[in-house]
C-alpha cells in the first residue's frame, strides 16, 4: 500500500493520554496481539497471490554506490545507524504499526532472522512521527521482535534520504556487508521469498 499519514492522535500533555498511558499500552499490546494471533484488517489475505513475481535480482557489483548511510532514532535507546549494521547482509524492512500488511511482514522477517544461516541484520523502520513512539514500542512488544526497531525521519516518510523513492509499506531492502544496497521489494514479501531474495544477494558477492 502507499504510505498514508498516520491517524491523528493528540500531542502529550494536551489531554488525558499521559496520566493514562499504562492502561492504554497495556490495551494497545493486548489489541496487537490479539491481531498477530487471529489476523485483523481487511478481509483480503495479506499472502502474497499465486503467481506473484519472483524478488528482484541483486544489484550487478559494478552498478553499486558508495555504502548507505543513516542513523535513526531506536526505541530502545541511542540510534540505530548503518555503521551498526556492517559486517553481515542487513534486512531493512519498512513499515507502519497500523497496517496489516506490515504486521505479518514483521513476523516473516522474524521467522527469517530466527533460522537463516549465515546470521543476518534485521532492522525495522517504522514511517511514522515521532509522536507515536510509545505506539511503536508496543507494536515490538506484541510481536516480540528480535531485531532493533527504529522511528524514520522525515526525509524517509516522504520517500527521500537514504532510500529515495522507498514510500511504500510493508517493503524490504537489502544490504550488503560493506552497507550498499543490493536489492529492494515492494509489497509483501513471505518467507519464501525473503529466502530467496538473501540467497540472490549473498550469491552474488
Amino acid at each position: 500500500m502507499m504510505l498514508a499519514p498516520a491517524p491523528q492522535r493528540r500531542a502529550q500533555g494536551s489531554s488525558p493520554w499521559s496520566s493514562a498511558r499504562p492502561t492504554r499500552v497495556l490495551l494497545w499490546v493486548a489489541l496487537l496481539a490479539l491481531c498477530a494471533a487471529l489476523g485483523c484488517g481487511p478481509s483480503t489475505s495479506v499472502a502474497p497471490p499465486h503467481g506473484a513475481p519472483s524478488p528482484p535480482a541483486p544489484i550487478a557489483p559494478e552498478a553499486l554506490g558508495p555504502p548507505v548511510q543513516f542513523a535513526w532514532p531506536s526505541i530502545r535507546g541511542g540510534e540505530a545507524t548503518s555503521e551498526a549494521m556492517r559486517g553481515r547482509t542487513t534486512l531493512l524492512v519498512f513499515g507502519t504499526t497500523y497496517d496489516v500488511a506490515s504486521q505479518a511482514q514483521v513476523r516473516f522477517v522474524t521467522a527469517v532472522v530466527r533460522r537463516h544461516t549465515p546470521r543476518i541484520n534485521a532492522l525495522l523502520v517504522v514511517l511514522e512521527q515521532p509522536e507515536n513512539r510509545i505506539l511503536v514500542e508496543a507494536f515490538a512488544s506484541a510481536f516480540d521482535l528480535p531485531y532493533p526497531v527504529a522511528l524514520a525521519d522525515a526525509a524517509t516518510i516522504a520517500g527521500e534520504g537514504p532510500f529515495r523513492g522507498l514510500h511504500h509499506v510493508p517493503s524490504v531492502v537489502v544490504l550488503d556487508a560493506q552497507g550498499r544496497e543490493r536489492a529492494r521489494h515492494l509489497g509483501l514479501l513471505d518467507e519464501a521469498g525473503l529466502d530467496e531474495l538473501l540467497s540472490k544477494v549473498e550469491a552474488a558477492r
